[in-house]
């Protein structure tokens, strides 16, 4: 009987301490699993608070990026509490993970809007490429059409110049006869027609006859106009009426100074413009 009490007594300790021995290596299995738990949260809000500082960078508005510094700043925080908790206090990780539950949802909630406002900007640079585009097309159209009234005022400017035509010269005798020889030549006359022109403008206008010598000097009395910025001298000075109409022009230069024979240059100015030229030649 003592020997099977004996027995008996041993097989329930060694159960026992079986059973404890299980019991301890449960609750080291349950305590390596919270640890590596505990792990695995310390990593996500590390993720979470990288993530916030990136998002920062993507953005160009100073009221969303406050709101990120202070979700990393709440994030980098409860990690800080995360890391002090132990593994085996259930009831604060049960906290932590429900907090960072919610940190997840905010998170995604923010990376949703970010998206949303970098479609918006690069759907706002489209559009302000198209309209630098159309932009610069406006401006090379302006230009066009500057150049083109340019060329049409200048067309215009042409077309409305006076213009001297049939220019003929001579000089005569004491008796207004035609002057065989320079030495007779008592006067000179010079006829043009100015034509029909209905697109210049009507009303008074001012000739200018110049006539140059074989010498290259210019009969004048002192007077002088203006032609492409600089003074010219002339020789005779003639103010018309100009209706428009084709119109008949003589004037006369008294010849009071000694003349060489060649060849003379007449050119009539009008407006700024040279409208017409001729010359003729006379001997001795």
């Amino acid at each position: 009987m003592a020997i099977t009490a004996m027995v008996l007594l041993g097989g329930i300790i060694g159960f026992l301490f079986y059973h404890l021995y299980q019991q301890k290596k449960t609750s080291d299995q349950m305590l390596e699993l919270a640890e590596m738990d505990k792990r695995e949260m310390e990593n996500e809000y590390e993720q979470f608070a990288m993530q916030y500082n990136e998002m920062k960078t993507q953005i160009n508005n100073d009221s969303l990026i406050s709101q990120l510094e202070q979700e990393q700043q709440r994030t980098e925080e409860l990690l800080e509490e995360l890391k002090r908790v132990k593994s085996n206090d259930a009831a604060e990780i049960m906290r932590l993970k429900k907090e960072l539950a919610t940190l997840r949802q905010v998170l995604r909630s923010y990376v949703l809007q970010i998206d949303s406002l970098n479609r918006a900007n690069e759907q706002l640079e489209r559009a302000n490429e198209n309209l630098k585009s159309q932009n610069a097309q406006a401006q090379r159209h302006i230009s066009n059409l500057s150049t083109e009234n340019e060329k049409l005022s200048d067309k215009v400017a042409i077309a409305s110049q006076l213009d001297a035509t049939g220019i003929w010269a001579e000089g005569r005798n004491k008796r207004s006869k035609t002057a065989k020889k320079i030495k007779d030549v008592k006067k000179f006359v010079i006829g043009f027609t100015i034509a029909r022109n209905v697109t210049t403008s009507t009303g008074i206008r001012t000739l200018y006859i110049r006539i140059t010598t074989p010498t290259a000097e210019v009969l004048s009395k002192g007077g002088t106009f203006q032609f492409e910025n600089r003074n010219l001298e002339y020789s005779i000075r003639k103010d018309i009426e100009y209706t428009g109409e084709e119109q008949s022009i003589q004037v006369y230069w008294d010849v009071a100074e000694a003349l060489s024979a060649g060849t003379y240059r007449v050119d009539i100015f009008a407006d700024g413009h040279n409208i017409g030229t001729t010359s003729f030649s006379y001997d001795k």
